[in-house]
């Protein structure tokens, strides 16, 4: 999996900043990337002694981390507001993936509201990876959720969750599910709504479904498949729900999808399916975001 070539992973002493740094090394080795480990500290609580005792932790962890088969390994402790810090950093070294631990045991709803994650994920301009603690690794079972009937911006980030999630299927040796969630628009929507015959009916489901199969086996067809299994899912019905419920039916360790942000409005974001669908879900996520996102946050003068 050679797609990152600059790395930030956040550590901090929440139970499963291990499984991110673990999964970071990993990652790193694995593309001869360099990575940088860092930890912030809020302005209220970086003394002058806990900002020298936090750098010699991290030096003595990047010892660990370069014997682990990493040599290219930097620590950085930053002050301020987590969130803020972390995409500063992000823009200023020019990062290309994020890795942050899920707080032990919390849903995804809880680190995505009012959580230095929920901003993360919304507002750092390159891919966001939350770690779930505790997971088995190598992943099993990964599922990309994908839209492949939309915008050109969709269609960037369907590349980009496609990419990302057959690489990782073909890395861990994982089952890969596709799912696309689906309904019937247009005339034939209205269609349904009148009086017509079952055959009718069913008549318009299986074009409508067909349609949506060949978009998906469309885009599929763009990557190799020949190092994992796949399945697809064509659920009818709002993707939050059918979504969710994949998740949970399949038990998937890692979701890979898109946080939508509309390209060219600084930090817009627009649709809560990735909260709502990860809302009581227990797994970790990769985010992307299109080509062309522009972060809210701004680095400071220096």
């Amino acid at each position: 999996m050679k797609r990152f070539t600059n790395i930030l992973v956040v550590f901090d002493d929440a139970i499963g900043a291990e499984d991110a740094l673990e999964q970071a090394v990993s990652l790193a080795r694995e593309n001869t990337a360099r990575l940088t480990v860092t930890v912030v500290l809020r302005d209220g609580e970086a003394s002058p002694q806990l900002v020298a005792e936090t750098e010699k932790r991290l030096r003595r962890l990047s010892l660990g981390v370069q014997n682990a088969g990493v040599s290219d390994v930097q620590t950085l402790v930053l002050t301020g507001i987590p969130f803020l810090e972390v995409i500063r950093q992000v823009i200023r070294a020019e990062h290309d993936l994020v890795l942050a631990c899920a707080e032990s045991g919390s849903t995804i709803k809880q680190i995505f509201f009012g959580s230095t994650a929920t901003h993360l994920v919304r507002k750092c301009p390159c891919p966001v990876w939350i770690v779930k603690p505790d997971q088995v690794v190598p992943y099993q079972r990964i599922l990309a959720a994908v839209d492949p009937h939309n915008s050109d911006s969709e269609d960037q980030i369907n590349t980009l969750i496609m990419g990302l999630a057959t690489s990782l299927a073909s890395r861990d040796h994982a089952v890969l599910h596709i799912t696309h969630a689906w309904d019937v628009d247009g005339n034939d929507r209205d269609s349904l709504r009148s009086e017509i015959t079952i055959e009718q009916r069913d008549a318009i489901l299986k074009r409508h479904h067909d349609k949506h199969h060949a978009a998906v086996n469309s885009l599929l067809s763009r990557y190799s498949t020949s190092q994992f299994n796949h399945r697809i899912h064509l659920p009818r019905g709002r993707p939050e729900r059918a979504i969710g419920q994949i998740v949970r039916q399949e038990q998937i360790d890692l979701i890979v999808m898109g946080s939508v942000a509309r390209v060219g409005i600084p930090g817009y974001f627009i649709g809560n399916t990735a909260e709502t669908v990860l809302g009581s879900q227990r797994c970790s996520i990769l985010t992307v975001k299109p080509n062309g996102f522009e972060t809210p946050v701004l680095l400071l003068e220096e």
